[in-house]
């Protein structure tokens, strides 16, 4: 690979970090072409990009990219993929779906890093999984909201309702 192959595959990698929130780097050795293809295609219908990566340009990138870390840099060995996502629990999900349906105990979580915090090992990928996603944050929020609006307005449409109703009608009549 020539010298201007490599920088460009470095800056693309780059880039990448910067236009997504989170990534995992995982180990995908071990998986046939057709269990390859299944994960691609499964990436892709998730909007994850998955980008098979040499652990030196990686290293370079998170460099370039200003996103050095220890951690993350201790697990760069062996043969690395980074999957790149803009929800967090993502990957963790699709890994262990993957995993279920092939009935393979690949891919390998290496780390992940996720709401601008490391998770190193393979024995993070369940607490990744149960992380919840900005959008069920705010989905759980809204709910929580709403409750108290919801628990008024079915007093009122009940039979407390009635009574309510009926006592606002006599506050009526003897303010008339």
């Amino acid at each position: 690979m020539k010298r201007e192959e490599k920088l460009q595959l470095a800056s693309e990698i780059a880039e990448n970090l910067g236009q997504y929130a989170h990534y995992y780097l995982t180990d995908i050795s071990g998986l046939n072409a057709e269990q390859t293809a299944v994960l691609r295609k499964a990436c892709f219908e998730q909007e994850i990009k998955l980008q098979v990566v040499k652990n030196t340009f990686f290293g370079k990138a998170l460099s370039a990219a200003g996103k050095e870390n220890d951690e993350i840099a201790s697990v760069l060995e062996g043969p690395t993929a980074v999957l790149f996502t803009q929800t967090g629990n993502s990957v963790a999900k699709l890994i262990k779906e993957f995993r279920k349906t092939a009935k393979t105990d690949r891919p390998i979580l290496k780390a992940a890093f996720v709401d601008e915090c490391v998770y190193v090992g393979e024995g993070q990928l369940e607490t990744l999984v149960n992380i919840k996603s900005r959008e069920e944050l705010i989905g759980d929020i809204v709910g929580l909201l709403q409750s108290p609006a919801k628990n008024v307005i079915s007093a009122l449409q009940g039979s407390a309702g009635h009574t309510i109703a009926g006592l606002v009608k006599t506050l009526e009549e003897r303010g008339a």
